[in-house]
């Protein structure tokens, strides 16, 4: 189908439900009708500018032959001829398909990796990042597990993320981070290089995920030192293994069994959710790795070197020498960049 036909039909479909709900339709038939025209109407909005500006642009093109209007047409063709491929490219790209968990909320995950006391020092400081990159963007951050060491670093940091569209904004965010500088511990000045993993999964609902209880085993503990916030003398935190993935959720932050429990099925619902969105991918004929990632947790992405005061992302071949800024949460300039690079290669396999 062209390009064109395309919009036509869109713009079809939007007058379509405008008469539907015009009509007095009611109950589901009018929700579904009024999510639907809401969710195309900025797409519709600018199918109605690119309309507008080509034929104004034919108009602009009839005008050259008078001598009076030539010099105004002209002028009004420059500018024109730089709208209408710029509103040509908006509406490709809002033409891509989507994501289904892109507007939800996200789990981050760190833990350090290689490299020690140094590389939970640096999983800390990431998980700070992420803290204040989510203060800028106006989301909720709520630590879910945080296990520190004696030295002020991390064992394991989860968190969720609540706000619209922060899985979309943080799911290139998966994968091996890595720091290059000379640790606080290091008596020669020798520069270390350690790694921290990331990794982003959307938030599940209970609808998304079916969990069958006969599929958990439950365990109960007293809560340990270092690596819990609290230590307590009740066996309140929670250990949950789902048995037929084999996947492991430990929960030790609050003082109550059954806020952990809650917690660490939160968190089970989550990593399950992204493994069957993991499996679907990888079925599907059409499926292709992206230039910015596969999300990996073994890949790595991006390093952060202090000597020199930059950051580097590999899969986009990105280096700001603005580190500072960067471990304060300005990771937009990364963010936006991944974005415009997985549109960019999603747009080729389209063509």
């Amino acid at each position: 189908m062209s390009f064109a036909l395309k919009l036509d039909r869109i713009a079809a479909r939007a007058d379509e439900l405008r008469a539907m709900l015009t009509e007095g339709i009611t109950g589901e038939a009018y929700v579904k009708a009024s999510r639907e025209l809401s969710d195309i109407e900025p797409v519709v909005a600018r199918i109605g500018e690119l309309r507008a500006a080509e034929r104004a642009q034919a108009e602009a093109e009839t005008m050259l032959g008078d001598p009076e209007m030539r010099e105004l047409a002209e002028a009004e063709l420059r500018a024109l001829k730089e709208q209408v491929p710029e509103l040509q490219h908006e509406l490709r790209i809002a033409l891509l398909p989507k994501d289904a968990a892109d507007e939800r909320s996200a789990i981050l995950e760190i833990r350090p990796a290689a490299g020690g006391d140094e590389a939970g020092l640096f999983a800390a400081e990431l998980f700070g990042m992420y803290q204040r990159y989510a203060a800028l963007r106006g989301w909720r951050f709520e630590i879910l597990e945080y296990g520190d060491t004696e030295l002020g670093g991390l064992k394991e940091g989860i968190a969720e993320i609540t706000g619209r569209g922060v899985f979309a904004r943080l799911k290139f965010e998966s994968g091996v981070h890595r720091v290059q500088r000379v640790p606080a511990t290091e008596n020669q000045g020798r520069i270390h290089t350690s790694t921290v993993t990331v990794a982003v999964l959307p938030e599940a609902e209970e609808v998304d995920v079916q969990i069958d209880e006969g599929d958990l085993r439950i365990d109960v503990y007293r809560a340990s030192g270092a690596g819990g916030q609290h230590v307590n003398k009740t066996d309140s935190a929670v250990r949950i293994t789902h048995i037929p993935t084999g996947i492991v959720v430990a929960m030790q932050e609050e003082r109550s069994q059954h806020k952990n429990r809650a917690k660490a099925m939160k968190i089970l619902r989550a990593r399950m959710y992204e493994q069957q969105r993991s499996s679907l991918a990888a079925t599907r004929a059409a499926d292709r790795k992206s230039q910015v990632g596969t999300g990996d947790r073994s890949e790595r992405i991006r390093t952060y070197n202090f000597p020199q005061g930059r950051v580097s992302d590999h899969r986009i071949n990105l280096t700001l020498y603005k580190i500072d800024r960067v471990m304060q949460g300005e990771l937009d300039a990364f963010i936006d960049a991944l974005i415009a690079e997985d549109q960019a290669t999603r747009l080729a396999a389209e063509e």
